[in-house]
């Protein structure tokens, strides 16, 4: 870089704050800035390969901030925005950037139709809506910021995903589900309603020296689906998939850690309740958990769930509350419970 001095802009789900915050302090050559809103800007760090790897962010960006870098002024220095496209294809690793985008205010402007041309011209990219490099030039308040996407695709879209299921787990949540569970000295993990599997590659993936990796769905087309999952990360070995219901309590061992995407907002299958789901669910935990061990679960139907664990066996250890956007732009506000006996 010239003079002026690139950092990094992380992007998190409301909520998983600490959670950055911790991933983030295990590695010695990431120190943050400051903090604003959902986000963490870092020192410059040449080694992207380390921003690529960390699993409870959502999206990193190298971005350039400055009270006068509006698109008449980039537009004048386009070096600004050169030499962190550059950095980013020279840095590329696995991805390949062959299309580009730029979000900016007044995109038809005489001053971001030249941008455009300079790094179509420059970098031999096609614009495309879907694009490769995703170019940002916003004002935050009083500043202005001018940033690249550091990855084709976000932080937690992941490489096992041969597609989603409808309403499935974000795996930055699932990675922070993972990580208070105990899992550095737990032996044994069972994931129930294990949807597409998420949970589990996410555990696998983060805690290798765990023995045993069960989960179990009764829904064909999850389990189907999972399996895909499964084998594209190479965990076949790894991680047991059960066809399970768990109004049948399945008998399926022990274990030191229990977690769940627990479903919500709609009729479960024998035309249960989520109230009735829920109790069963936490009765089964309360007698496949073993002593000293943690149920983790997501749900968006806190207030069900809450009611009945502080009815059971179990105490509330630790909540995270949880803010999002749908993709139908509405909110959901689901929270992260940390369980264990009283």
């Amino acid at each position: 870089m010239n003079e002026y001095q690139s950092e990094i802009k992380l992007a998190f789900i409301t909520g998983l704050r600490d959670i950055v915050l911790d991933e983030i302090s295990r590695q010695a050559n990431l120190h943050v800035l400051r903090e604003e809103g959902d986000s963490l800007y870092l020192s410059h760090v040449k080694d992207l390969s380390i921003i690529k790897h960390l699993r409870s962010v959502a999206r990193a960006y190298m971005i350039v901030r400055d009270l006068k870098y509006n698109p008449l002024y980039i537009s004048n220095h386009k070096s600004i925005l050169g030499d962190l496209v550059k950095t980013i294809i020279d840095n590329k690793g696995r991805d390949t950037f062959e299309t580009y985008k730029i979000t900016c205010a007044g995109s038809d402007s005489k001053e971001v139709r030249e941008i455009n041309r300079y790094v179509k011209d420059t970098y031999d990219l096609i614009e495309k809506d879907e694009a490769d490099i995703k170019i940002h030039i916003i004002k935050l308040e009083d500043i202005w910021e001018v940033g690249v996407q550091i990855t084709a695709r976000p932080l937690s879209v992941r490489d096992y995903k041969v597609k989603n299921m409808s309403g499935a787990m974000d795996p930055t949540i699932a990675f922070a589900v993972n990580s208070l569970c105990g899992l550095d000295s737990a032996n044994s993990y069972l994931n129930v309603f294990s949807g597409s599997a998420t949970l589990l590659i996410e555990a696998a993936q983060c805690y290798p020296k765990l023995e045993t990796l069960v989960g179990f769905d009764n829904d064909k087309k999850h389990i189907s689906l999972a399996i895909q999952n499964i084998k594209k990360a190479g965990l076949m070995e790894e991680i047991q998939l059960k066809e399970e219901d768990i109004f049948d309590k399945p008998d399926l061992g022990k274990f030191d850690v229990i977690t769940s995407d627990l479903p919500f907002g709609m009729v479960i299958s024998k035309n249960e309740d989520l109230n009735n789901l829920y109790q069963y669910f936490v009765e089964y935990c309360q007698e496949t958990l073993n002593q000293g061990g943690k149920i983790v679960i997501y749900t968006s139907e806190h207030e069900i769930f809450e009611k009945i664990i502080l009815n059971s066996k179990f105490k509330i250890i630790e909540t995270l509350n949880l803010k999002f956007t749908t993709s139908v732009n509405s909110y959901l506000r689901p929270k992260i419970f940390v369980c264990g006996f009283k």
